[in-house]
């Protein structure tokens, strides 16, 4: 795989360390701030001939217009961008110009798809108990700009959609403060008792690498999915 970073900040390198180690060949970087060879400053400026896949760790602002303009030239994207509408249909649509395929998520660790999981599971359950109200508490490292976090957001949802609930009932808390790599901790809290499921990351390399697993999974395939569609064929043992 030929690939492209868009952003090449502290994941875009760490991503491309992963990505290097698996076999795989940087193509382009694209960075407004980077110089040298194989650099472009924006993804209009940038020469797409060639590159399989972008990876986009970039910020919110012009996100969906970076993405689109990717899938339209027939690049495939791994965006792991957080803070915006994923779910334009500007995007859809450029996937379906482009015939190729996107991974859009918040979080890009295995650990999480497997984490996700287990807690839609005991939201289930506890729905079925009754009596015990979940929330989710996520903090992260004093940087990071959206709050909530856009995985605190996908758990959320998760235990609002195996509750039948609604994700805005499910109270969200977020701290910002110092290094944190990122920690979320999900609770069902009842009268008599308290559980709590957490998953805590300890730096980038599980993000980057899982990001590596979803651009060989996503090229060949079209349309745009989430990275819990790629977990659950690592599971089931049909990834890439």
């Amino acid at each position: 795989m030929r690939y492209a970073l868009v952003g090449y900040g502290r994941m875009g390198r760490v991503i491309d360390a992963a990505a290097s180690a698996r076999g795989h060949r940087r193509a382009l970087v694209v960075d407004r701030t980077a110089r040298g060879r194989g650099v472009a400053r924006s993804v209009e400026a940038a020469r797409w001939k060639g590159v399989d896949l972008a990876f986009e760790f970039t910020e919110a602002e012009g996100a969906a217009e970076r993405i689109a303009h990717l899938l339209a030239a027939g690049v495939a994207v791994v965006c792991g961008t957080t803070g915006w509408d994923a779910g334009e249909a500007s995007i859809k649509r450029a996937a379906r110009t482009g015939r190729v395929g996107a991974v859009i998520a918040p979080n890009f660790s295995v650990a999480m798809g497997v984490f996700a999981g287990l807690v839609e599971s005991a939201a289930v359950a506890f729905a079925r108990a009754g009596s015990y109200d979940p929330y989710v508490i996520e903090a992260h490292h004093r940087g990071k700009r959206d709050a909530p976090s856009g995985t605190a957001k996908r758990l959320a949802r998760a235990i609002g959609d195996a509750s039948r609930g609604s994700p805005r009932e499910i109270p969200i808390s977020s701290v910002r403060a110092g290094h944190e790599p990122g920690r979320h901790v999900v609770g069902f809290d009842g009268e008599g008792d308290l559980v709590t499921l957490a998953h805590q990351a300890r730096g980038r390399s599980s993000f980057a690498e899982g990001a590596v697993l979803a651009a060989e999974w996503v090229l060949g395939r079209r349309g745009t999915h989430g990275f819990d569609e790629v977990c659950r064929d690592l599971v089931r043992g049909g990834g890439r």
